[in-house]
Formats: structure tokens, C-alpha cells, sequence
């Protein structure tokens, strides 16, 4: 198993990139296959496989290949990885910031 490290990386990486955003934010509609998933990107389809190998292993797409066809879909499971991450330090970062009110709140 990955440590949650890497896994985040994996995440931030394929999230760094705006062709898989885009790619990302089609497939929230629904599955699709991967000539339709190219269509609208001014890309060629050997990188939009490229891509959704990175977006595969980051854990945000899942592909199937059924006959000639391979659709793609999003894996909601994903973002979970990241949004431990935000939160664990969303956490942190308000029990500082919970901390200095107090400091600033007590009289001189």
C-alpha cells in the first residue's frame, strides 16, 4: 500500500495539470469513453491517454475496456486522501489560530 504521502502527491500532481481538470470536470457529468473524452481538448488522443494514466494513478479515474471500447469515469474515493490532508491541517491551523485569540484576548 502507497503511504498517504505519496498518495497526496500522486493527487496534487494530477490536479496540477489544467487538461485533467477539464478532463476531471467532464467526467463529473458522467462516464464517458476516451475518443469522446478527447473530442473537445486540442490535444492528440495518444496524450489524452497519457493523461488519464496519470489521473489513473492517482486514484481519480477509473477506466474500463469493454470490446474496442474504453470508458472512463471518476473515482469519488480519490479525494478522499487530499481531503484528509486539508483537513488534518485545517485542524492544526485553527487550534493555533484558537490559541493566539486567547493570547490577544487576555488583558495587559
Amino acid at each position: 500500500m502507497l503511504s498517504q504521502r505519496v498518495q497526496v502527491d500522486r493527487v496534487f500532481h494530477a490536479l496540477g495539470d489544467p487538461t485533467r481538470r477539464a478532463m476531471i470536470e467532464r467526467l463529473s457529468e458522467g462516464p464517458v469513453s476516451v475518443s469522446k473524452l478527447a473530442k473537445p481538448l486540442d490535444i492528440t488522443l495518444a496524450a489524452v491517454v497519457q493523461h488519464l494514466q496519470v489521473l489513473e494513478k492517482s486514484g481519480l479515474v477509473r477506466t474500463e475496456k469493454v470490446g474496442r471500447v474504453r470508458t472512463c469515469s471518476v473515482e469519488p474515493k480519490g479525494l478522499s486522501v487530499v481531503e484528509r490532508w486539508i483537513s488534518d491541517r485545517r485542524s492544526l491551523w485553527e487550534a493555533r489560530f484558537d490559541r493566539l485569540g486567547k493570547l490577544l484576548a487576555e488583558p495587559d
